[in-house]
């Protein structure tokens, strides 16, 4: 058995997550922080892009009730992989990158993780699995070698 799962963590607090550690949370769910520190840094051009995407591509999903706001943030994740290629060729890229790498080690610090790769490394033994890329990518490995 293990502790509780925090669903919903994207919506608290920075103050609140030193509480983790101490209850014992086994588990916090934070994608949907990370995917909103993403969108709200995107051009308009793009964001349009991609819920004009989600429009076509994930109206199933949207209930009759739902705001456009609501869809977009319940559906923007599977616009992720579809748009990958934009994403990676941003400008603004490296910086939200770093936005996104100063979170990551504040909720470290925050959640007790910081300075562990010791430990984890003495239980936790990684195993080594190679593929050969897709034929499709071939011509972009060969340009990168």
């Amino acid at each position: 058995m293990s502790g509780a799962v925090q669903h919903g963590a994207s919506t608290l607090p920075d103050s609140a997550f030193h509480n983790f550690p101490r209850t014992e949370t086994a588990e916090i769910h934070l994608a949907t922080n990370f995917q909103t520190m993403l969108y709200d840094r995107l051009p308009a051009s793009l964001r349009d892009e991609i819920y004009e995407w989600l429009r076509e591509n994930a109206k199933d999903e949207r209930k009759p009730a739902d705001s456009d706001e609501q869809f977009f943030y319940k559906t923007r994740k599977k616009a992720l992989g579809p748009f990958k290629r934009q994403l990676w060729e941003l400008p603004t890229k490296d910086e939200i990158l770093a936005d996104q790498q100063r979170k990551l080690r504040f909720l470290y610090e925050q959640l007790g993780v910081a300075g562990s790769k010791e430990m984890v490394a003495r239980y936790i033994k990684p195993l080594r699995i190679s593929r050969p890329a897709p034929a499709s990518l071939m011509p972009a490995v060969e340009v990168a070698r």
